[in-house]
């Protein structure tokens, strides 16, 4: 773990969660909706395409499956009738959708003092009401999606404002995601990377981004992130030291 700048104190005080593939098992279900989509646009997907697919920004997402520009017609109402049926294909599956260990494991995190938020990219109403279904809204504090910022995933500018909205530091911040562009949007914030495997990305592009720590369940994500809080002494002797070189100066 990096230590806080120049105390040598392991410290982490929030996490920042990413949704689809962290969180939420919606994976098979999102995947299922976008070939359908894709489909009645004329456009024939295979299901490894629109899993490649997942986690980006819809106007991203449906123009590399479309094989279109972003702001093309046929681009936008894929887009609309995506987030048409995402109820229906996705949130009624409710709480079975969080991958196991979850509700716990976050709840264990808040009793560490460990501020939590999510930043997605999906639209901030639709992860609100996907943390909704599954029964952790209360868990998680600011929500941040890809319509708060003006640029989305990898660019930083979602998790800094995260940390911002939990008035925590970049540098005692977790960014917790499944796919290599999350890991390396967590470098450029210089927020710890924690990588879970069960998600999009492989162990391999994980583990590529140098400085990622790696975790199989989310039982692993909560030791990483708890083992990385400080003690209370050593907390306040790291302030100590600061005050006294403080004083010195």
């Amino acid at each position: 773990m990096r230590g806080a700048r120049g105390t040598g104190v392991d410290t982490l005080r929030a996490a920042v969660f990413d949704l689809d593939g962290t969180l939420a098992n919606t994976l098979p279900a999102i995947s299922k909706l976008l070939v359908k989509v894709a489909s009645e646009q004329g456009c024939s997907v295979t299901a490894r395409q629109a899993a490649a697919a997942i986690g980006k920004p819809p106007g991203t997402a449906f123009g590399r499956l479309l094989g279109r520009p972003e702001d093309d017609s046929r681009v936008q109402a894929a887009i609309n009738r995506y987030r048409e049926l995402f109820s229906y294909e996705v949130l009624c599956q409710g709480p079975q959708l969080l991958f196991p260990g979850v509700s716990a494991g976050l709840s264990a995190l808040r009793a560490h003092g460990v501020e939590l938020a999510v930043a997605t990219s999906k639209p901030t109403r639709s992860a609100e009401a996907l943390l909704d279904v599954m029964g952790i809204r209360d868990l998680v504090g600011p929500v941040i999606g890809q319509d708060m910022v003006r640029r989305g995933k990898p660019h930083p500018e979602m998790v800094l404002r995260a940390a911002g909205r939990l008035g925590v530091a970049a540098w005692q911040t977790a960014y917790v995601g499944d796919t290599v562009g999350d890991m390396r949007m967590a470098v450029t914030a210089r927020m710890e990377p924690v990588a879970v495997t069960y998600g999009v990305g492989t162990f391999g592009e994980l583990a590529a981004v140098a400085g990622t720590r790696m975790c199989s369940s989310f039982k692993d994500v909560v030791s990483v992130i708890a083992a990385a809080r400080p003690r209370p002494a050593m907390a306040a002797g790291a302030a100590g030291a600061a005050r006294a070189v403080q004083r010195r100066r």
